[in-house]
Order: C-alpha cells, then sequence, then structure tokens
C-alpha cells in the first residue's frame, strides 16, 4: 500500500552513520511513504560516509545538503530546515527506525495540522510521557505547559525526537542557536516554544511509532552523561538536588531568558 505525503519533506540530520540513514530510507520505502521531498542534511561526515552518501542519494533520490566542516547540529538542522520547501516537515535524525503503524498517524496528524492553523507540531517519541496531557484525538492529547507543575520534564513541550512541524517553524520560534551543545540548543528552543505559545500534540503511546536504534559499530554521536542513571544513594541525593535546581533555573528562563 502507497502513503502519499505531497505536503510533506521528510528531513534527517546526519552525521557519521550512513548504515542507519540507510535503514531509516529503507524503512520508508518499504512502508509505502512517498513524501513531496526528502532532504539529507549531512555535518561533513569522514570520507567514507560520504563516499555512502552519494550512493545512497542516487537510489533514494533525495537531495544531499553538505558543508565544508563540521558545525554542529543546530547548524545541520537549521541549514536542512532551509532546504525545504513544502508546507510541513517531518524531523527524524538518522538513528530511528518507523514502526509499521506510522503511516496511518502521521495521516492523522497531518489532518490535525491541516485543519488548525494554530498547531505548531505533532511530537512521535519521547523518553517519558509530558506531565499534562489533554485528551485530543485518536491516539494524541494536548500538551498542557502549567507553572505549578513540578516535573522539570514540563519544559520540553518541544524535542529534536521524531516529529512533524509547519516548515515556518522557526518564523515563530526562531532558529537553532549555532555555536552551543546541542542539548542546550534544543533546551533553548524548547523555552522558546513555551514563550511563544507553542501549540503541541504528543502521541500517548510514544514508545510505538519510532525505534531509537544505536548498535556499536554506529554509536550514538551525542554523549550522555551517565552518573545521572546509578542508583547508589550518593547519586540519588545529588540527583534529586540537580532536579530542584533545574526546575527552579528553567521556570526563570521560561519568564525571563531573552533568546
Amino acid at each position: 500500500m502507497l502513503y502519499q505525503f505531497p505536503e510533506i519533506t521528510l528531513l534527517i540530520t546526519h552525521y557519521n552513520r550512513s548504515k542507519s540513514l540507510e535503514r531509516l530510507l529503507s524503512s520508508f520505502q518499504q512502508l509505502g511513504c512517498r513524501f513531496g521531498d526528502i532532504v539529507v542534511s549531512d555535518d561533513c561526515s569522514k570520507t567514507e560516509h560520504q563516499e555512502q552518501l552519494k550512493k545512497l542519494e542516487t537510489e533514494y533520490k533525495f537531495r544531499l545538503i553538505s558543508t565544508p566542516e563540521n558545525k554542529g547540529l543546530s547548524n545541520n538542522i537549521n541549514k536542512g530546515q532551509d532546504a525545504v520547501t513544502t508546507k510541513y516537515t517531518l524531523y527524524v535524525q538518522e538513528d530511528f527506525e518507523p514502526a509499521d503503524i506510522l503511516p496511518a498517524h502521521l495521516i492523522d496528524a497531518l489532518q490535525f495540522m491541516n485543519e488548525d492553523k494554530g498547531l505548531d507540531l505533532v511530537r512521535f517519541y519521547a523518553y517519558f510521557p509530558y506531565p499534562k496531557l489533554k485528551p485530543f484525538a485518536k491516539g494524541y492529547s494536548q500538551m498542557i505547559y502549567s507553572f505549578w507543575n513540578l516535573n522539570h520534564i514540563k519544559f520540553y513541550v518541544y524535542s529534536d525526537h521524531p516529529h512533524l512541524r509547519r516548515s515556518s517553524f522557526f518564523e515563530k520560534f526562531e532558529r537553532y542557536q549555532e555555536g552551543i551543545k546541542s542539548d542546550l540548543a534544543e533546551y533553548k528552543m524548547a523555552v522558546s516554544f513555551i514563550q511563544k505559545d507553542g501549540k503541541g500534540l504528543f502521541y500517548d503511546d510514544f514508545t510505538k511509532l519510532f525505534f531509537q536504534k544505536n548498535s556499536s559499530a554506529e554509536p550514538s554521536t551525542i554523549p550522555r552523561k551517565q552518573w545521572r542513571q546509578r542508583s547508589n544513594i550518593f547519586v540519588r541525593v545529588l540527583r534529586t538536588v540537580y532536579l530542584r535546581y533545574k526546575l527552579v533555573k528553567c521556570t526563570l528562563d521560561v519568564q525571563f531568558m531573552k533568546l
């Protein structure tokens, strides 16, 4: 079965993970998803990956947006989004794989976006459920940011995880800030989303539409702080203190941060 999405560009950011990229493109092809355009934004990968990108470009008919030097994820997202010409963007990093049920839910998400001009994005994946959700329709809920909610995850109404957004997204929420760490750039975008009254939907069963796959051959290119995941009592106390500090800091950022 074919699923035609002429209004959507599939935007994929890539860096040194051409096998993961091939898996992602192949998965969409096998699902019968046909997009108005496919843009792969590469952040100056190593030579062997660039050579593979050229082969994949011929096979999967995407537009490759490259750069002569590595400039970080923010620049990679910015230049990729700049190349999009369709009304909507499906943003997916190269280490994800769509589930068999995704196309039907993508159809629903696109319908919601077309019907509600105030809807800025629809999220398909997360590590944790968004803290406050208002049931919407067809397995989706609207994310509600609440000043009084004490869960720090509330600040991430926006996330770099797979989502559908309007291609005019940057016009409302500004571009990704370049020259800083990717986690901080994502956080600043999330703060901007709240400050400018962004409206987004969240798929309730958020682990069922996309799967994140990091192989030993192509591990994640974003380092994470593993100490936060340890379970000894000292780390738990530190984590509790850190989260209280983060809650206060993020609250102040939403109120006063100039982006």
